[in-house]
């Protein structure tokens, strides 16, 4: 089992870009992954959520060239691409590159003037795993492209994460939340973010680990899930669907008595997830604000148990990482994530996290399934440039 993952890899980016290009970058920027503690769902409902940022981080050397084209390429991808600046339009960038277009293209939608410009990327945050590379790769290009234009009232912080989610939205195609991206600009090292999406307020919750003989195992499945697919669109409809039954303008201003008034078992099901998921990260917060952490291990339990019955996203490989790691002495354990695959989390005591990644790696070798990636990870710092 690994623990932290290597570090962000600033000089290998800032070489490749001068093998490619000929020439030294302007800089180096980063923006990393997430894992979220709990709170699934509930932020395209207006709900909370409590994210924090992980070691893994997409990191961007970029420099201005003298075009209306960006020039991009990747560690990670065979082939790059060019990016016509004045051809933008959502669908007119595909695959990887689509993240990178719709950044350009939601600073330009932005009224900001994004320059031609050449990017060599490094992405170290698994694809696939329910840890937010898209988000990740969106957010490090977004402050990669904000500093080379230079505009005179530059986005910040929250607003960044906002763009960002935009470009995901209309111009990748993928409904998602703004949890991720807001987790990937705001987390900072040490805390958890405690993130209220209808009010759009802020808490940095210290999460200090270590101080509590505690760890954080993220279990990858290597069962791969994708935001853009239609289970996911169906679970946004369905909330859509009840707020409206319940004639409120999102779930986050239902309450668990006004579920009595939904008629369809389906709407019923999905709308008691996010009321109560709701109420479980508000509690969550409480918890680890006074250090409860077996109250934070029983309420990472019941959300994955919600997941599970009542919202459906989960998968048979989270389902039997979750149930190991809880026999194995977790003090709790869920799914992280959008769902349908990915990764689950387990927090436990240092001193029994080899005997449960042990145990997990035996019995998915024993049902047949992919090996799985096991590591402990510890809150990490948020956006930044880092040369």
């Amino acid at each position: 089992m690994n623990s932290q993952s290597n570090a962000e890899p600033v000089e290998s980016v800032k070489t490749a870009f001068e093998e490619l290009y000929g020439a030294a970058p302007a800089g180096v920027w980063s923006s990393p992954g997430r894992v979220n503690l709990i709170g699934e769902h509930t932020d395209y409902n207006n709900g909370f959520v409590m994210p924090l940022a992980i070691p893994d981080r997409v990191t961007v050397a970029a420099a201005k060239n003298d075009t209306r084209v960006l020039r991009i390429a990747s560690a990670q991808q065979a082939e790059g691409a060019e990016i016509e600046l004045d051809k933008l339009e959502p669908g007119s960038v595909e695959g990887w590159g689509a993240y990178v277009a719709g950044i350009a293209w939601a600073l330009q939608q932005r009224g900001i003037a994004v320059p031609g410009a050449d990017l060599f990327m490094d992405g170290r945050v698994p694809l696939g795993a329910g840890l937010s590379s898209s988000a990740a790769l969106e957010c490090a290009v977004a402050v990669a492209l904000i500093d080379l234009a230079e505009p005179a009232d530059a986005p910040q912080g929250l607003a960044v994460a906002q763009l960002a989610q935009f470009a995901e939205n209309e111009y990748v195609g993928a409904k998602t939340g703004l949890m991720d991206q807001a987790a990937s600009i705001l987390c900072t090292e040490g805390h958890a973010l405690l993130f209220d999406v209808l009010n759009l307020s802020t808490e940095q919750v210290p999460f200090d680990l270590d101080g509590a003989g505690l760890a954080l195992v993220v279990i990858d499945t290597r069962v791969t899930h994708s935001h853009a697919g239609g289970e996911y669109g169906e679970r946004r409809a369905s909330c859509e669907a009840a707020a409206a039954a319940l004639g409120v303008d999102s779930l986050r201003l239902a309450t668990p008595a006004d579920l009595d008034r939904l008629e369809d078992a389906l709407l019923l099901k999905r709308a008691r997830h996010i009321v109560t998921e709701n109420d479980r990260v508000v509690a969550a917060g409480q918890a680890m604000s006074k250090n409860d952490w077996s109250e934070f291990g029983r309420l990472m339990t019941a959300s994955h148990a919600s997941m599970r019955d009542d919202f459906e996203i989960t998968c048979l490989e989270i389902d039997v990482a979750v149930e190991v790691s809880l026999e194995h002495g977790a003090l709790g354990a869920r799914m992280t994530g959008g769902g349908f695959g990915g990764s689950s989390i387990a927090l436990v005591s240092q001193d029994k996290v080899e005997a449960l990644g042990a145990a997990v790696l035996a019995t998915f070798a024993e049902r047949g399934f992919k090996e799985p990636v096991i590591r402990t990870m510890l809150p990490s710092r948020g956006a930044s440039r880092d040369l």
